[in-house]
């Protein structure tokens, strides 16, 4: 059994319950929803096919948030060496002669010399002359400007809105699908969070909020927007159009150790088997850059066009999954994380994880009200599974992309919970009667939290 969770972004245009159920068989364990791709009719058929298959996945809508994109156009070519106008228009149609984008105040951010990149950087632009609200533009390579595109400009702070309406009217979605996370795009700072939080709190809804970190400012504010998320994505891909991509490995290992430090679920994500999308096998390099980020201790890796509209979305599922067993297989340290407010959960969950390295524990089993005993759990990145039984299902989802953790919903109560999980992991085999287990509880009921830790054989404890 894999640890490290698998997050795969699914389209419309491959989302039938066949090969859903593939994929959660080898080795997907969450689902994401790219809003910038996808209207509501899409969206809603994703959903309801992921439910067919197992209310145990969680999933995760993207916002688009403040964001800048080419407008529509057809298809056409840019030559090395052009001049060409740029300028925001959002209702413009791009042309040869000038490209429009969505942000109507993108020439007076910029400067005579300001680089501009369309396309994650297919296409590079620089800025020669400002004219009015024109920008003269030079190509630096020739290449294809397409249709809603990424637009990026390194360096360069822009002043835009935390949500378009776009984003508000998908949030409301969310919110009557009764979605589990929505992963807001380019994340400034904790205001950029807590404009959503607001919405949330008024229709007092219970989604999570994920932070994709993809600029400068978000790896700056990253303390204070931790205070405010479930977790941390880390978007590589506008990330390394931002900021030198030399930087980028160092960047994603501090973040991973700051999301562990503080209980916080964190995700490396963009173009982790990127060559899968039209061939049946990965690169060396591609390997090695997800078994990097499972050696960091990421909770979960997320695959993006592999799965969304690739030619190889099995193959891609499957070649994680072994990457993942192959590196936790030669990981034996755990985390010695610090708890957080004199937590008693966090300081058992510690000593939990410290018991079943010294002794031959074959699984760590514990409940949890709010899902925090199993973060603490997860955050120590132990050797063994912890399968975490859980009181409400939407706890049992938010779990899903934790770290080391196989969460079950049940309805019994604290006294009976582990004989009713013993005997379905042993009719799962996945312990044996002969086996050593840890028990994390709580001895007052599943209104409050862990207080002891009992570790004995399956046997004497059915």
């Amino acid at each position: 059994m894999k640890q490290t969770k698998l997050i795969a972004t699914i389209s419309d245009l491959n989302c039938e319950v066949s090969f859903l159920k593939q994929a959660y068989q080898a080795g997907m364990d969450a689902i994401r929803i790219n809003t910038a791709h996808q209207e509501y009719p899409g969206a809603k058929k994703i959903i309801n096919n992921v439910r067919k298959v197992s209310d145990k996945i969680p999933i995760i809508i993207d916002t688009k948030g403040p964001e800048i994109r080419t407008t529509h156009s057809e298809d056409f070519f840019v030559k090395k060496g052009q001049q060409i106008l740029i300028v925001g228009d959002p209702r413009g149609i791009s042309s040869k002669e000038c490209i429009c984008v969505t942000y109507k105040k993108f020439a007076h951010d910029l400067k005579v010399g300001s680089m501009i990149l369309i396309d994650d950087g297919q296409v590079e632009f620089e800025v020669v002359k400002k004219k009015e609200r024109k920008l003269i533009c030079k190509v630096k390579n020739s290449g294809i400007i397409k249709k809603n595109k990424g637009v990026n400009v390194p360096g360069i702070r822009r002043n835009l809105p935390s949500l378009s309406q776009r984003d508000k009217d998908y949030i409301n979605f969310a919110i009557d699908q009764d979605i589990d996370f929505i992963a807001h795009s380019f994340v400034r700072n904790k205001n950029d969070i807590l404009i959503i939080q607001r919405i949330l709190d008024k229709k007092k809804s219970k989604i999570k909020i994920i932070a994709k970190i993809e600029n400068q400012e978000g790896v700056e504010n990253l303390d204070e927007i931790l205070d405010h998320v479930h977790g941390i994505m880390i978007a590589r891909g506008d990330l390394s159009l931002e900021i030198a991509k030399e930087k980028i490995p160092g960047i994603q290992k501090k973040i991973i150790k700051k999301c562990i430090e503080k209980k916080k679920t964190v995700i490396v994500a963009t173009q982790l088997l990127h060559s899968m999308i039209v061939n049946p096998r990965p690169t060396r390099a591609e390997v090695s850059d997800v078994a990097n980020a499972i050696y960091d201790g990421t909770d979960a890796v997320m695959l993006s066009g592999e799965t969304a509209y690739g030619a190889y979305p099995i193959e891609s599922i499957k070649t994680i999954t072994n990457i993942a067993l192959e590196v936790e297989g030669n990981t034996k340290s755990e985390v010695d994380v610090e708890p957080i407010d004199d937590e008693i959960s966090a300081f058992l969950s510690r000593a939990a994880v410290k018991a079943s390295f010294s002794l031959p524990v074959k699984a760590i089993i514990t409940d949890t009200i709010t899902g925090r005993t199993a973060m603490y759990l997860s955050a120590c990145r132990g050797k063994n599974p912890v399968y975490s039984q859980c009181y409400e299902k939407r706890v049992m989802r938010e779990l899903g992309l934790s770290f080391g953790i196989y969460a079950r919903y049940t309805k019994s109560k604290t006294d009976q919970f582990i004989k009713e999980t013993l005997k379905q992991l042993i009719k799962d085999n996945k312990i044996k009667e002969s086996e050593l287990i840890l028990i994390l509880a709580g001895s007052s009921g599943p209104s409050k939290r862990a207080s002891f830790i009992e570790i004995n054989k399956v046997k004497n404890l059915i």
